[in-house]
């Protein structure tokens, strides 16, 4: 019932809304109509308001007459010898009418001079003359209920409207009430009805009828003169009503053209700024992650894009391309950038797919950031499974070098986990999301002992992904800028819901009839050492060798992890060095005289004739066992 009341209220209101003009003629004839009532209500009140105070008035005039005649009149005549005082006082020569008489008298004379006012005295105890004529007593219902209702309230008054002899009246009565001066008389008249009379009793009814006929003409005429005034001014307002209400609606009309106008403008340069919006993420998203696009475009909007930041526990991955700086050296730059661009597509996508932050691109290197700028419970698990399928992904990549003819590429990536300060760094012109602290450096530090293919991380990041990690060995070292040695740990997979494993195939060396003469020297960092030392390469496998020193003295045999600088030589008597070839050196365990390398960078004159060197001795090692078998 509730919701009928409501759709119809709602129905009424719109349908007002939509007939404007017609509800306003509505609402002024109603309005005009309750006026007209209002008016003709209250001109009867003021009619018969005014009637009351008329009837009231001459009634009392009557009885004033009356009282001056009783007391300064009669009395007087009473007094003088020859004149009689009596209610038949036509029949008495120089007699007078008694008070009584006198009012009786007084009122036909006034009713008919008025002729529209008819005046009455009665009572229910009149003389017998007048009781004989009919005329002395009450003559309806109404003057008895008048009689009955004054001695009742003697101070009161008495009227009705009511149908008269045919026409509207009103029937006003006021009581007679016996003076002291009259009770004596009243009570020792031979003739009187009544012998025991009291100052104070209602002796009979004062009465007025005055038909209202004309006061209702003229209410009507007033009425009708009302009503066309407010007619008239009814239909003035409603044209005027309508004639703002047509400008209004053709001023609405004009609004409405130009806010659709605006609103199409509005739309338009919504349209116009999405695809602004678009267009700053699209250009943003190649230099930054949607994530990191996402927060200093927000910072913005809310103008809090200040330098600054804030600490936080993150994961942070670094990867490496190990070589190429030399490879790099024998190629144009088009080529290499075209090199890098199918390289860190790769790496972007597996980035992007385990909600990594790229930080920056360094050449070949890439800073990833797993916490910021949006925390997560297991960043750190998903660093290392991003490595993992980074690491996978350089089998597409290097589908692709095949195909342009060049050497295969080989990564290494470390990761660490802890805390730095992240946030805008730079100035008011010129500012970069980035991270700050040792953690970033040592992760640095990780991924340089890394060789082709491996991932390394630190023990906070193994503590943080658990068992679900699976870890091919541990090593210790000393790190530049930590005092203590660290643990580091070699991943080869990662389990569970991510389940990514690294092929592992063991290298094989195989050793050579006839030693390689080279000469090597150690790189501190990037710096290269001035002092050279020689060896023979005595084994090969498919990415690295075993390397004899020559003459052992300090500094000849390499630390595990070092890099170091090759140069093969073409005899002993006159050495003529090659061009440079990179090598890091690994921790598989050899003699005093001996260790073993693992390349990171090869010429293509060398890499073809090692790869040739290999495979006749892989395949002469092949057939040698098949025939024992």
């Amino acid at each position: 019932m509730q919701q009928f009341i409501f759709q119809a209220y709602r129905w009424f209101v719109g349908f007002l809304l939509k007939q404007i003009i017609l509800a306003l003629t509505i609402l002024l004839c109603v309005g005009a109509g309750i006026t007209w009532a209002a008016v003709d209500g209250l001109s009867l009140e003021l009619m018969q308001s005014q009637a009351l105070q008329n009837a009231e008035w001459c009634i009392k005039a009557l009885k004033e007459a009356t009282q001056l005649y009783s007391d300064d009149v009669v009395e007087r005549v009473e007094k003088i010898h020859g004149i009689t005082v009596t209610d038949n006082y036509p029949a008495i020569e120089g007699a007078i009418p008694i008070p009584s008489t006198y009012s009786i008298v007084l009122g036909k004379r006034l009713s008919e001079q008025k002729g529209n006012l008819l005046f009455r005295v009665y009572s229910d105890y009149p003389f017998p003359a007048r009781q004989a004529d009919g005329t002395g007593g009450p003559q309806d219902r109404f003057e008895q209920d008048a009689l009955d209702y004054l001695r009742q309230s003697p101070n009161d008054y008495y009227y009705r409207i009511e149908k008269y002899r045919g026409r509207l009246s009103m029937r006003y009565v006021m009581p007679s009430i016996m003076k002291a001066s009259c009770v004596a008389c009243h009570n020792t008249h031979p003739n009187s009805p009544k012998k025991d009379w009291r100052v104070g009793d209602v002796r009979g009814a004062w009465e007025l009828i005055q038909p209202l006929d004309n006061f209702m003409k003229q209410n009507e005429k007033g009425l009708m003169e009302l009503s066309v005034q407010l007619g008239g001014l009814s239909i003035l307002g409603l044209l005027g009503l309508i004639l703002v209400i047509g400008r209004l609606r053709q001023a609405t009309r004009e609004l409405e053209g130009k806010v659709r106008e605006r609103t199409a403008e509005l739309a338009q340069a919504n349209i116009d700024l999405e695809q602004r919006n678009g267009l700053i993420r699209q250009v943003f998203g190649r230099y930054l992650s949607d994530e990191v696009v996402t927060n200093l475009l927000t910072d913005a909007e809310n103008e809090k894009l200040q330098l600054g930041g804030e600490r936080r526990k993150i994961t942070i991955l670094t990867s490496d391309l190990r070589g190429f700086t030399a490879i790099s050296e024998r190629m144009s730059p088009e080529e290499v950038i075209q090199i890098l661009n199918i390289y860190l597509e790769y790496m972007a996508d597996a980035i992007a797919q385990y909600q990594g932050t790229i930080d920056e691109f360094m050449g070949d290197g890439i800073l990833v950031l797993f916490g910021a700028p949006t925390a997560r419970e297991d960043d750190a698990v998903r660093a290392v499974a991003c490595a993992c399928a980074m690491q996978l992904a350089m089998g597409s990549v290097n589908e692709r070098m095949k195909q342009m003819g060049l050497p295969p590429l080989e990564m290494g990536i470390g990761i660490n986990t802890g805390e730095v300060v992240v946030g805008n760094i730079g100035s008011e012109k010129r500012t970069k999301y980035g991270i700050v602290g040792s953690p970033v450096n040592l992760t640095y530090r990780i991924e340089s002992y890394t060789t082709g293919g491996q991932i390394l991380i630190s023990e906070t990041t193994l503590q943080e992904v658990g068992s679900i990690v699976k870890i091919a060995g541990q090593r210790q070292v000393r790190v530049k800028g930590v005092k203590e040695a660290i643990a580091i740990y070699e991943v080869w997979g990662i389990g569970g819901f991510y389940n990514l494993f690294l092929p592992r195939e063991e290298e094989q060396f195989f050793p050579l009839v006839v030693g390689i003469p080279l000469q090597y020297t150690i790189l501190d960092d990037k710096h290269v050492s001035n002092t050279l030392f020689k060896g023979s390469l005595v084994e090969l496998s498919a990415k690295g060798a075993k390397v004899r020193i020559h003459q052992i003295k300090d500094g000849s045999k390499p630390s595990p992890l070092s890099n170091l600088k090759v140069n093969f030589l073409t005899s002993n008597e006159q050495p003529t060095a090659s061009e440079n070839i990179y090598a890091k050196v690994l921790e598989k365990a050899a003699d005093n005289t001996s260790f073993y390398i693992s390349f990171t960078s090869k010429t293509p004159e060398i890499e073809a004739r090692l790869g040739k060197i290999y495979k006749w001795i892989a395949r002469k090692k092949l057939t040698h066992r098949l025939e024992q078998d």
